[in-house]
């Protein structure tokens, strides 16, 4: 019997896996819980891959992978799911990598998100960022945040993303999602686009370039709540970013507006649970907070990045708290091991104070952090 693209998806969401890959030469594998798995199928051949893959695939978008030899889009089956689709090219046949997508949002109270990240998505302008590596869980935490917006206020949302992952059945707002590469030609021009279709709340499916940049912080700065992503593990490190991209001259000008425009820098990241009971997720999301006080404002505009960090560690009242922070208190709770915390941090010595002499970390773990991240 042929295999069916679909049959690959089913068993992708009956195991509660996130990613599917499919190449040559390797049978199908399903990422659960963060681990790579090979489903019981025998090695696909090239022209089984290219089959599939193009199965998925309209003509624009064939032709589109035959240029280019990438392609983004995505793929839904009715009453199933729908996916985040990646075509390339991996020694001369085609591979792809699908993300399964929840079809339905799920809530902040189903995602555990602090109570902060409302209040910030009910500000009326500003903007907000969730930041963290590929794969962190970012456009879900937009996504309930935009939800939010949308079963409490009457607004216009525009989302410009590539692709489209959550699709919003409009409540109280009026919502209208363009795709890259479908509905418009690139995030800048949608931005562009958008400032001009009188919008309240703008998402930013990725912020990548100068352009998109600026026309989002341009947008902060004209009364609208704008959202984005980008691809830091730091609150600190975002701004660098955004300021870094940007040629010297305009580099001033830039923390200026960015002090009077950032209103938030949420930065997550995924680390695997100790011990995940049976159907359980089996990851827990770790998020450093970064509330932009008159006090961070100024640090912004002064370029002295180096010390946002302290300046969240002393912002406790205000809801903030360091990657570090969660992360040790997730470790004392028992709900992630040692070595997934030690994994995960860019300050080993500062979680490995913080964690202090918690029974089970003894001067050994000590050593072995010290020397295993340095």
């Amino acid at each position: 019997m042929e295999l069916m693209i679909e049959d690959l998806m089913e068993e992708v969401i009956n195991s509660g896996g996130s990613d599917l890959h499919i190449s040559a030469g390797l049978p199908p594998y399903i990422r659960i819980s963060g681990k790579l798995t090979p489903m019981e199928h025998e090695p696909l051949t090239a022209e089984q891959c290219q089959r599939l893959i193009f199965s998925m695939l309209n003509n624009t978008q064939r032709k589109t992978l035959e240029q280019n030899w990438e392609l983004d889009c995505s793929y839904g089956i009715k009453g199933l799911a729908r996916f985040r689709v990646n075509v390339y090219k991996d020694r001369g046949t085609y591979a792809t990598c699908l993300r399964a997508l929840a079809s339905k949002i799920p809530s902040m109270e189903t995602l555990n998100l602090p109570s902060i990240v409302r209040e910030i998505s009910e500000k009326p302008r500003g903007l907000v960022l969730v930041t963290g590596p590929t794969g962190s869980g970012k456009s879900t935490t937009l996504a309930s945040m935009i939800n939010n917006i949308n079963t409490t206020r009457a607004e216009h949302i525009i989302t410009v993303e590539d692709p489209i992952e959550f699709v919003y059945e409009p409540i109280k707002s009026v919502i209208h999602q363009r795709q890259v590469g479908e509905d418009t030609k690139s995030f800048a021009n949608a931005l562009r686009a958008a400032l001009r279709e009188d919008p309240d709340v703008i998402l930013v499916g990725e912020m990548r370039d100068l352009e998109t940049i600026q026309l989002a912080i341009s947008a902060a700065e004209t009364g609208h709540l704008v959202f984005g992503t980008l691809h830091t593990s730091s609150a600190a490190q975002t701004v660098d970013r955004m300021v870094d991209v940007f040629p010297p001259e305009q580099q001033q000008q830039i923390r200026v507006q960015l002090s009077n425009s950032l209103v938030a820098v949420f930065s997550q990241t995924l680390v695997s649970k100790k011990n995940p009971k049976p159907g359980e997720y089996g990851r827990v999301m770790a998020q450093e907070i970064m509330i932009v006080t008159p006090a961070i404002s100024n640090l912004i505009r002064e370029g002295k990045t180096a010390q946002i960090y302290s300046a969240i560690q002393t912002g406790g009242n205000l809801s903030m708290q360091t990657l570090e922070k969660v992360l040790a208190d997730q470790y004392k709770t028992g709900l992630i091991s040692f070595e997934a915390a030690m994994s995960k941090t860019s300050k080993p010595d500062e979680l490995q104070r913080l964690i202090g002499n918690t029974p089970g970390v003894g001067a050994k773990a000590g050593m072995r952090a010290g020397t295993s991240m340095h």
